[in-house]
């Protein structure tokens, strides 16, 4: 059984004109889709006692999960990223004194609803800080950035 010749040549027109629009819809989707997965994450980079560390943290939404990092026996570091892939709703960072008998908050910083950038192009969220010991004049510096990682 053939097809009526109307049919076909209407059904071809329609063939034209959609099937750029589809090719357009579908890029556009992968593209979105793409951006969604980007995830964020918290790069910090520590400087103390000569030696430099880079550590990186990654949304959670409890704060009470963010574990506190060793830097040389000296100081204590932790960063609170709250929020999920699509949102972070802010983050907050702890450096501690790690004296003999429980550490002591010496600074703290919080940012609410901070941008990532991408990591081709990173920019720094908290600039760099100084934080000193009461002991023994130790200094400890950080600085982090909020990066869009790819997953």
């Amino acid at each position: 059984m053939t097809m009526p010749k109307m049919l076909a040549v209407r059904m071809r027109s329609f063939n034209l004109r959609t099937k750029p629009v589809l090719t357009t819809g579908f890029f556009i989707v992968a593209l979105a889709s793409a951006t969604v997965l980007a995830t964020p994450l918290l790069r910090c980079k520590i400087d103390q006692g000569g030696t430099t560390q880079v550590f990186e943290f990654s949304p959670d939404i409890s704060p009470y999960t963010a574990k506190a990092m060793d830097i040389n026996g000296q100081f204590r570091f932790k960063a609170v990223v709250v929020g999920d892939v699509r949102q972070i709703e802010y983050i907050k960072v702890y450096t501690y004194d790690f004296p003999k008998r429980q550490p002591v908050l010496l600074h703290e910083a919080k940012y609410i609803v901070p941008i990532a950038h991408p990591i081709s192009q990173p920019e720094s969220l908290t600039g760099v800080n100084y934080v000193y010991s009461p002991r023994l004049e130790r200094e400890l510096q950080y600085e982090c950035s909020l990066l869009e990682a790819a997953p």
